[in-house]
C-alpha cells in the first residue's frame, strides 16, 4: 500500500513525501522579497512539507509595477539564495513557479500596455488588453527562458510554468481569450501552441536533468472555457516532451462549496491518459481522501494552498497521527 509518506522521485527529484505546498501569492515591494515571507517559507519547510513551489514570479519587467516577487533581472537573483538554503536545510525541495500575468492585472499597470492573444474583456479586471504580435509571444517566451535560467542559477531544484489561473498562458489555451487566426488561435492544436514553445524554450535551455512542471487548468469555471479535451491534449503533449509534472488545477472559486478535492475526475484522467507525474490541487485536506486517491488512482501528489496560511505545520501534525 502506498502512503502519503512515501520517498519518491519526479525526474532527477527526490521528494520526502507526497505533499506540495501549491503556490500562494505572495507580496513584494519592486520585486523584492519581505522579511514575512522569508519566515512565512522557513516555517512552510519546518512545517513538513515535501516540496514547496513558490508563490508566481514575475518574469517581465513591463508588469514591475505588481506586488509580487520577480526575476525579470539578474539583479533578483541573490536574493532567493536564503529562501532555497533554509529549505534545504529541513530537506524541501523548492521551485519557483513563473508566471506572466497579462490582463488579469494585480495591480497598478503603470501607464503600460497589457498584453492577450486577443483584445477580448477580461471578465475579472474588466481589462482589455492588446493583441499580441507573434514578435510580442516570441519576446515573452524568451523572458519566461531567461527567467528560468535565472531559477536555476539561483538554486532552485526545479521551475513550474504558470499556465492555469486565467494568466496569460492560460488565455491562449481558453478560447473565450483567444479569438486569433494565426497558429496561435483557433483548433487547440494552435491554442497550446503558446504554452508548448515555452515549455520546449525553457526545457532546451535548462536541460534534460532539470526538473520543469506546469500547471494547468482543468476547467476555466465559465461559459466559453477550455474543454477537458483541450485540457487532455496539452498533457499529452507535455507528456510527450518530457515534462517532468503536471500540477492540475482549475476554477477553485466555482467548486469551493465542495468537500472533496475539487478536481480528483480531471486528474484521475490525467494521470491514467500519460506516464507522468500528477499533482492534484484544489480542496485537498483530508488525509484519508488524499491516501484513498494516492490508493485508487495514479495521482501521486497532493498541492496543498489555503490550509498552509493558518497551519504551516500541517503535514507534521498529519505525520504524528497518521504515520506508523
Amino acid at each position: 500500500m502506498k502512503t502519503l509518506f512515501d520517498v519518491t522521485e519526479i525526474g532527477s527529484m527526490t521528494l520526502k513525501n507526497r505533499f506540495i505546498r501549491a503556490a500562494t501569492a505572495d507580496r513584494a515591494v519592486n520585486g523584492h522579497l519581505t522579511k514575512p515571507m522569508y519566515k512565512t517559507y522557513e516555517d512552510l519547510a519546518r512545517g513538513g512539507v515535501g516540496t514547496i513551489i513558490t508563490g508566481f514570479t514575475l518574469v517581465d519587467e513591463a508588469e514591475r509595477s505588481y506586488p509580487l516577487p520577480a526575476i525579470y533581472a539578474d539583479s533578483f537573483v541573490g536574493q532567493y539564495e536564503q529562501l532555497i538554503a533554509d529549505a534545504h536545510a529541513h530537506g524541501v525541495n523548492i521551485i519557483l513557479q513563473l508566471v506572466y500575468v497579462g490582463s488579469y492585472i494585480m495591480g497598478d499597470t503603470d501607464g503600460k500596455a497589457v498584453l492577450g492573444p486577443s483584445a477580448v474583456t477580461n471578465l475579472n479586471t474588466r481589462v482589455i488588453p492588446k493583441e499580441m504580435s507573434v514578435e510580442e509571444i516570441k519576446a515573452v517566451q524568451g523572458k519566461f527562458t531567461r527567467a528560468a535560467l535565472r531559477a536555476k542559477k539561483a538554486g532552485f531544484d526545479g521551475i513550474e510554468i504558470h499556465a492555469a489561473h486565467g494568466f496569460l498562458l492560460s488565455q491562449f489555451i481558453t478560447p473565450y481569450y483567444n479569438h486569433r487566426s494565426d497558429i496561435y488561435g483557433g483548433a487547440i492544436e494552435n491554442r497550446a501552441r503558446m504554452t508548448l514553445e515555452t515549455y520546449s524554450a525553457i526545457r532546451e535551455a535548462v536541460g534534460k536533468e532539470y526538473p520543469v512542471w506546469v500547471k494547468l487548468n482543468c476547467n476555466d469555471g465559465f461559459e466559453g472555457g477550455l474543454t477537458l479535451e483541450d485540457f487532455l491534449y496539452v498533457c499529452r503533449v507535455l507528456t510527450k516532451l518530457d515534462v517532468d509534472a503536471i500540477e492540475v488545477s482549475g476554477n477553485w472559486m466555482a467548486r469551493s462549496k465542495e468537500k472533496e478535492a475539487y478536481f480528483k475526475n480531471e486528474a484521475t484522467i490525467t494521470a491514467e491518459e500519460n506516464q507522468v507525474a500528477v499533482v492534484l490541487t484544489g480542496g485537498n485536506r483530508d488525509y484519508g481522501q488524499m491516501e484513498q486517491l494516492l490508493n485508487t488512482t495514479r495521482i501521486g501528489y497532493f498541492g496543498i494552498s489555503r490550509p498552509f496560511l493558518t497551519e504551516p505545520d500541517l503535514v507534521n501534525r498529519f505525520e504524528k497521527e497518521h504515520k506508523k
